[in-house]
C-alpha cells in the first residue's frame, strides 16, 4: 500500500514534471525524491512515468492511478484544513455560564487566554444565579457553569475550580481605610451592606459573626457583588465580599481589607456527567483555574 508520503511525491512529480521541481515543491532534496520514486515504481511493478528530455510524463497505464491519487491528495488537504480549523476554533462555538462573582473579573481574563489559544472560537457567555445552573445544564444551553457552591445531583458533576477568601471593603474616605486588615468585631460595629445570608458567601459572612458571638447590622441587602461594591463606593456602608469580585482593582472606589478570621470558600465548575466536555470547555476551565489561583495568591 502506498504511503501518504509516496502519494505526495508522485503528485509533486506529476504537477512539476521533474524531480528537481518536485523536490523544490516539497522542500526536500532531489536525490531523496529520486530514490523514493524508484522504490515506489519497483513496489508497484510498473513504471509510472516515462522520461522524455529530462521531464517525467505519466505513462498511459498510470493515468487512472494519477486521477485517484489527485482525489486522495485533495481529501488529505480537506482533512488538514478541518484539523487547522479545529486548532483555531473556526466554525465552533463554546457556550458556558458563570455566577456573577466569578463572571465579573475572572471570566473575561479566562476568555482572553482561551482566545489566544483558539482565536476563531465563538463564545456565548451567560450570567446565572446559582439556582438557574441545573436547568441551564439539563436543557443543554451550555457545557458548564462556574459556580460558588455545590449540591448533589445524579446528572451533574462538580470539579474543584479554586479556593478563595472573603475580604472587607470600605470607601476610601472611611475611618477604616487606613487599615490593611480588620477584626470581625470591628466589622460588626459598623453598618453593613451585604449579600443575602442565604447565598453561599452570605452564609460564610454570617458564620464569621456567629463563631465570635457578634451581632451585626445589615441595612442594605442585595444579590450581586458588583452592586455591593457600588453601594460601598457611594459611601453607604462597608461590606464583606469575595475576593474574586474585587480582584485586580477592577472595581474602583473601594479599599480592600483582609479579615482576621477564617473565611475560606471553594468554587467549582458544574457540568453534565453524561456528555464529554469539548476541548474548548476544558480550555476555559483550565484558564479559569489559572486566573483564580493567581488572584487568590495576591
Amino acid at each position: 500500500m502506498l504511503t501518504l508520503r509516496q502519494i505526495e511525491v508522485i503528485r509533486a512529480i506529476m504537477v512539476t514534471g521533474t524531480i528537481a521541481g518536485a523536490a523544490k515543491l516539497l522542500n526536500v532534496s532531489a536525490p531523496g525524491i529520486s530514490r523514493l520514486m524508484k522504490y515506489t515504481e519497483d513496489m508497484v511493478g510498473v513504471p509510472l512515468f516515462n522520461r522524455r528530455h529530462g521531464r517525467y510524463v505519466p505513462t498511459p497505464e498510470a493515468r487512472n492511478v494519477f486521477d485517484l491519487l489527485d482525489n486522495i491528495h485533495r481529501k488529505v488537504e480537506d482533512l488538514q484544513t478541518s484539523i487547522d480549523r479545529l486548532g483555531s476554533g473556526e466554525g465552533r462555538e463554546l457556550s458556558f455560564a458563570s455566577v456573577p462573582s466569578i463572571a465579573n473579573v475572572m471570566v473575561p481574563r479566562a476568555v482572553e487566554r482561551v482566545k489566544r489559544r483558539f482565536p476563531d472560537i465563538a463564545l456565548e457567555i451567560d450570567i446565572l444565579k446559582i439556582e438557574q445552573a441545573i436547568d441551564y445544564l439539563l436543557l443543554g444551553r451550555g457545557e458548564l457553569v462556574a459556580i460558588s457552591s455545590r449540591f448533589d445531583h445524579s446528572i451533574i458533576d462538580f470539579a474543584p475550580l479554586a479556593t478563595g477568601r472573603l475580604v472587607c471593603i470600605v470607601p476610601p474616605s472611611h475611618e477604616l481605610a487606613q487599615k490593611s486588615s480588620i477584626r470581625p468585631s470591628e466589622i460588626a460595629s459598623h453598618t453593613l451592606i451585604g449579600i443575602n445570608p442565604n447565598d453561599p458567601y452570605g452564609r460564610i459572612m454570617t458564620e464569621i459573626f456567629r463563631r465570635e458571638g457578634l451581632s451585626h447590622r445589615m441595612n442594605i441587602k442585595t444579590r450581586f457583588g458588583t452592586t455591593v461594591c457600588s453601594l460601598v463606593a457611594g459611601g453607604l456602608g462597608i461590606a464583606v465580599i469575595d475576593e474574586f469580585t474585587v480582584a485586580h482593582g477592577m472595581l474602583p472606589g473601594v479599599k480592600i481589607l483582609e479579615i482576621e478570621a477564617e473565611t475560606t470558600f471553594h468554587t467549582y465548575v458544574a457540568y453534565r456527567n453524561d456528555t464529554p466536555l469539548s476541548v474548548y470547555g476544558e480550555a476555559i476551565i483550565e484558564s479559569l483555574r489559572a486566573e483564580m489561583k493567581a488572584a487568590s495568591s495576591h
